[in-house]
């Protein structure tokens, strides 16, 4: 049953909370599909090997778990705008050491920290919007968070494409006679510094501030979110879904104190976040460029196709935003797994079907299209359900005591993950081929859809203080 909207909700506060918010996502985005326009250049100027190669590229991610697993706790003790804050300047320098870098080890030291803001935003973002936002459209708010992810991931394509196409390749000089793909990482620097600014115009979050017993405040804050009347009454449910000790959240809290284990709802968020990453994603963003290239296409051509998926994606998550407080989460995971694991087998079959010639899959008849088009399904699909529900739902299905360890958790699990399927891929390309390869992914599909109708429960149009776990 849906909600009563508030007499004094002010929605537009709360849906211009969300969209600065989700900035954070967009960072997200833009930080992790930066790095697939960049790989010819990074590989001529620091002359890496196929192993280290993998390790500039996944060296984000390194950062992205620590920050993931740090912002928990940190914005439990900071507040969760203080820790976007801290990650938007993190971004910023991340991307004028990225772009500077004159070595290797320059350049993977400014891309973990550029990592640690990433993760840091991917699980303080969804979270501080569902800690805004009322549960009959709270879906649907954080689902925009995923629209800022990949907004992003296409910014950064569209930014790569025309920046290699000005300058000719993304190794040759542009402007002030740098190198086009260090342009690409410098492009970044102007949608951190409107993070930073924006960030400074919107308040801390309310429960928070019950949590830190800064009731005063807190109270504040709800008239402005949901008006004088409601205020009062949030105040009180906010405090009162709270343990009766109100002690600091710690990570102790997500070991359930009767078995002293860790909670079952804990493993859910661990299995939604790691699911994310195995069935393969992010071997699309990070080496887009790159497969495409490696079936016949040309780096200008490979970069194109990178923008049309950017787009298909931004497409699934407006579609995502239109059902996800409608039909639930839950449906919309199912289904997502169901629809990569049969793309992902059409996929397999494709690259199955070619032969090497000088170093490169060439694919019979239609094979190619077919695997651009199933490809781009795997996205379409991943981008409709575990692209922004996996997000949706570790903001708002942990309970308000556990939330910011059990975010810490589940976070680094994802990056983890993450960072494993990216650092893998070029050592599996090579000694496996692509077929073999994204044959591991599609096992992962497969499996996802038992794990969500097994263990994942649905979240739709319940308040956070009724979460249990």
């Amino acid at each position: 049953m849906q909600q009563a909207v508030g007499a004094g909700e002010n929605t537009r506060l709360i849906v211009l909370i969300s969209v600065v918010a989700t900035i954070g996502g967009f960072l997200f985005g833009f930080d992790s599909g930066v790095i697939n326009g960049t790989q010819d250049g990074l590989h001529q100027t620091f002359r890496s090997g196929e192993w280290m190669q993998g390790f500039e590229i996944a060296s984000m991610l390194l950062g992205c778990a620590v920050g993931a697993f740090s912002a928990g706790r940190l914005s439990d003790t900071l507040g969760r705008r203080n820790v976007l804050i801290i990650s938007a300047l993190m971004f910023l320098l991340s991307a004028l050491g990225a772009g500077g870098a004159p070595s290797s080890a320059w350049f993977i030291v400014a891309r973990v920290v550029g990592g640690f803001a990433v993760g840091a935003a991917s699980v303080i973002s969804p979270a501080y919007i569902a800690e805004v936002a009322p549960a009959r459209y709270r879906g649907r708010l954080a689902t925009i968070q995923q629209i800022a992810i990949i907004s992003g991931l296409t910014a950064a394509f569209l930014s790569n494409y025309l920046l290699a196409a000005t300058a000719g390749a993304s190794t040759q000089p542009l402007w002030g006679g740098h190198a086009a793909w260090r342009w690409m990482f410098w492009m970044q620097a102007v949608p951190s510094l409107v993070f930073l600014g924006l960030l400074l115009t919107i308040p801390e979050s309310p429960r928070y501030l019950v949590v830190k017993r800064r009731k005063e405040q807190a109270l504040q804050v709800l008239a402005r979110l949901y008006g004088q009347d409601q205020a009062q009454t949030k105040l009180a449910e906010i405090d009162g879904s709270l343990s009766a000790d109100h002690h600091r959240p710690r990570l102790s809290d997500l070991r359930n104190a009767a078995t002293g284990r860790i909670r079952p709802i804990v493993w859910v968020g661990i299995g939604l976040a790691t699911f994310q990453q195995l069935v393969g994603i992010n071997v699309v963003f990070y080496y887009g460029a790159v497969l495409w290239q490696a079936v016949g296409f040309s780096e200008n051509d490979a970069l194109l196709i990178n923008v049309l998926s950017g787009a298909l994606s931004i497409g699934a998550c407006l579609v995502t935003v239109m059902l996800i407080d409608r039909i639930g989460r839950k449906p919309l995971l199912w289904v997502g797994s169901a629809g990569m694991a049969v793309s992902l087998a059409l996929v397999v079959a494709a690259f199955a079907s070619g032969t090497l010639s000088e170093g490169h899959l060439q694919l019979p008849g239609h094979m190619g299209t077919l695997a651009l088009v199933a490809a781009n399904a795997y996205v379409v699909f991943f981008n409709l359900s575990w692209g922004p529900v996996m997000w949706v739902m570790l903001g708002e299905m942990f309970p308000n005591q556990i939330r910011g360890s059990a975010l810490a958790v589940a976070g680094a699990a994802q990056w983890t993950a993450n960072f494993g399927v990216t650092v893998t891929f070029p050592i599996l390309l090579a000694a496996a081929g692509l077929a073999a390869t994204y044959s591991i992914y599609l096992v992962a599909a497969v499996i996802s859809v038992f794990f969500v109708l097994r263990y994942v429960q649905e979240t739709k149009g319940r308040e956070l203080e009724q979460m249990q776990g």
